[in-house]
């Protein structure tokens, strides 16, 4: 038999009690963290929302998720907008694409600088998608938008930026997805898009597209929008339609 007993001593319980201050400090801080998030989206209703005047019903809620069929009726904005402004922030957002019924027969084959992939004539080579398209307006502006769509260079670019020829380089390649992180048409999707300043960061699906580009003359301060986008001509699509669901929009201003 050991004759010897374990008496703990001083130093046992000092590890124990700093152990516990840093379990009670790291609770608070979770705590605070959490609460400096905002559920802008309740998932019954559009409170806090504009829906477009003369929309007929179709943004609407249903089992508790923001769900557009791309047929609005309004005759002028169709986007869904947040009443709150909005400077710098994280925004954490669920998306995803119902469906991909129309076919792209221009969607290009896009570079990591950004720019497009031309063929032995200098003309630039497109590809047939089945496509769908939305998005999501940072501070108000269309140009500033976050893409949502089924593109192969993957959701997250930000298109206006890309697309613009007086960009520098730098930010034409910045705004370009470093990797396709989408999941699988149908399934859900997570975006954390992080504004502060002029600088943007996109992750999705915890991995990062976009990361701390430069985006000269986006606004300071303004709305977000869920963006609409397709037309329907005698029953058949004649663009890329927004059929897309969105849940769990949560905002914390820096």
């Amino acid at each position: 038999m050991n004759k010897y007993k374990f008496m703990p001593g001083k130093n046992v319980f000092r590890i124990t009690a700093a152990l516990l201050v840093v379990l009670v400090v790291s609770s608070f801080d979770n705590r605070e963290e959490n609460e400096k998030w905002e559920q802008i989206f309740n998932g019954r209703d559009f409170t806090g929302w504009i829906v477009p005047e003369g929309d007929g019903g179709h943004w609407k809620v249903v089992d508790g998720v923001i769900d557009y069929d791309a047929l609005s009726q309004a005759p002028g904005d169709k986007n869904l907008w947040t009443k709150a402004e909005y400077g710098d922030f994280v925004l954490r957002i669920d998306w995803k694409l119902k469906d991909t019924p129309f076919l792209n027969p221009n969607v290009p084959i896009i570079r990591p600088d950004g720019t497009h992939q031309l063929n032995a004539r200098g003309q630039e080579m497109r590809m047939v998608v089945p496509d769908g398209d939305s998005g999501i307006y940072l501070r108000g502006s269309s140009k500033s938008q976050i893409n949502i769509w089924a593109w192969p260079i993957g959701s997250g670019e930000v298109y206006g930026y890309r697309m613009d020829r007086n960009m520098p380089p730098e930010v034409r390649a910045g705004v370009t997805p470093s990797v396709m992180a989408d999941n699988h048409i149908g399934e859900w999707n997570t975006f954390e898009i992080t504004m502060k300043g002029d600088r943007l960061t996109v992750v999705l699906n915890d991995i990062t597209v976009i990361e701390n580009v430069r985006l000269p003359g986006v606004p300071e301060r303004g709305r977000l929008a869920l963006q609409h986008h397709g037309n329907m001509v005698d029953g058949e699509w004649r663009s890329s339609p927004s059929l897309v669901q969105f849940r769990n929009i949560y905002i914390r201003e820096l």
